[in-house]
């Protein structure tokens, strides 16, 4: 299947009714199975989740693009999803939780659900059914998701973790009872699991097999899935995308070349954001802390991206030219912003799992901890206390929080204030030109916009 010159390749969701059925190990299946049948694959992740989309990536050999109806406009999608398809046959779209799960307030565009994003697009849904423990029961399960919402359309069902040829002749009465196409079953297995940490699966770039998983996982989907049936069942983008608007950012750029972090460490950079701040004529000067290398000098901003530095704390304590570049540019009032882990390298010092404190680069007063770990997850809407690398004063900020940190202090002037329906609370810090907070930007509405 190639697309039409000038048209805008189909799309599908794949989606569960809960987390842990397997959306990522079927996604991540499709496309790379999609890939060596010849079909170019633009891959996109529903909610913030920033480690999907780097197994995305490899998979379809193209970056994916997370798309949030909670943070973002319905113009802000509508300009990611038609930058990002250009060249493509077809659009997939992992979800993400349960089908219906988001938010309980209402958003930019709605709750984050992957109901609302398929809605939203008219990407027709996938469900991936993990039938442990079922029979006739996942039909029900199916229809139910199915009728729930109008707007939402559920073109048939992948079924995952079928037992044995029995089980799977036992379950597929159901679905021919209620009309619903079942476009394959993938049998039990351990042989393609990914493995996880605490913040969810381990990056991509992380597996020395990479390459034999993902093949493995491609070629057990393309002999048990109808990738063909799969293929006609996709359908139309229903928001107007064609050419999008490139001069819809999510944020604008903090300066003209923005020194960014990028390794393990410091991994969860949005495509999105760096995307939208080279279309607006921004250069990002990808760094890495790891190697000690300092961020350049001629940086008018330097962006730390959160990732995982409890794991590297060691490391980083030690990366004397990295540290000194940060110092030298905060003296000369360069703005440097730390997001989540580097908002912890920003500051005083980070004790790891085991209880051992390691100095970081003391430009923020923040001592943060790994020793007794506290989920903190969650959509925040921040508004900031004064103009910074992330807007001007009274900017809306939307985003959210999603690590095990622990906040043992931090004396210094609060960067923003946040609510999340529930509760409201100053947050992060900033001193001179630095600032850094737990918080994830995924779009920003700069005041007087």
């Amino acid at each position: 299947m190639m697309a039409e010159v000038g048209r805008l390749p189909r799309g599908l969701v794949i989606a569960a009714p809960s987390s842990g059925s397997g959306k990522t190990t079927v996604t991540l299946g499709l496309l790379a199975a999609l890939r060596q049948k010849g079909v170019v694959v633009q891959p996109f992740k529903t909610g913030p989740d920033y480690l999907d989309t780097g197994h995305h990536t490899r998979a379809a050999g193209r970056p994916s693009f997370n798309l949030d109806t909670w943070a973002m406009s319905e113009a802000l999608i509508a300009s990611i999803v038609a930058q990002a398809v250009k060249g493509a046959d077809l659009a997939i779209a992992e979800g993400v939780m349960g089908l219906f799960d988001g938010a309980a307030d209402r958003g930019l565009s709605g709750g984050g659900s992957t109901a609302d994003l398929a809605a939203l697009l008219g990407w027709p849904v996938v469900l991936v059914l993990d039938v442990v423990g079922q029979t006739e029961t996942a039909a029900a399960l199916a229809l139910g998701c199915a009728r729930y919402r109008p707007e939402v359309r559920v073109a048939g069902v992948i079924l995952n973790q079928v037992a044995s040829e029995r089980h799977g002749a036992l379950i597929r009465p159901g679905f021919d009872r209620i009309g619903m196409k079942v476009f394959g079953a993938l049998r039990r297995t351990e042989d393609v699991r990914l493995p996880e940490r605490h913040l969810g699966l381990v990056q991509a770039g992380e597996h020395a097999d990479y390459a034999k998983r993902i093949a493995d996982l491609a070629a057990l989907v393309a002999g048990a899935v109808d990738l063909d049936g799969l293929l006609a069942a996709a359908e139309d983008a229903k928001l107007p995308l064609d050419g999008g608007d490139t001069s819809v950012r999510a944020v604008n750029p903090p300066g003209q070349r923005i020194a960014v972090a990028r390794d393990d460490a410091f991994s969860f950079a949005y495509s999105h954001m760096l995307e939208g701040w080279r279309a607006a004529g921004a250069e990002i000067l990808p760094f890495s802390p790891l190697l000690d290398e300092a961020p350049p000098e001629d940086a008018d901003t330097v962006w730390l991206p959160g990732g995982y530095p409890e794991l590297y704390a060691g490391r980083i304590a030690v990366a004397a030219s990295f540290i000194a570049g940060l110092k030298a540019l905060a003296q000369r009032s360069v703005p440097i912003h730390g997001e989540c882990g580097g908002y912890m390298v920003l500051g005083q010092g980070l004790e790891d799992a085991d209880g051992a404190r390691h100095a970081m680069a003391g430009l923020l007063q923040a001592e943060t901890s790994f020793r007794q770990r506290r989920l903190h997850l969650g959509y925040r809407r921040a508004t900031l206390r004064s103009d910074c690398a992330l807007g001007r004063k009274g900017a809306a900020l939307y985003g959210h929080e999603f690590h095990y940190a622990t906040l043992l202090a931090d004396a210094g002037e609060p960067l923003l204030d946040w609510e999340d329906g529930a509760r409201s609370a100053a947050a992060g810090s900033r001193a001179g030109s630095v600032t850094g907070s737990f918080f994830h930007l995924l779009s920003a509405v700069d005041a007087g916009s």
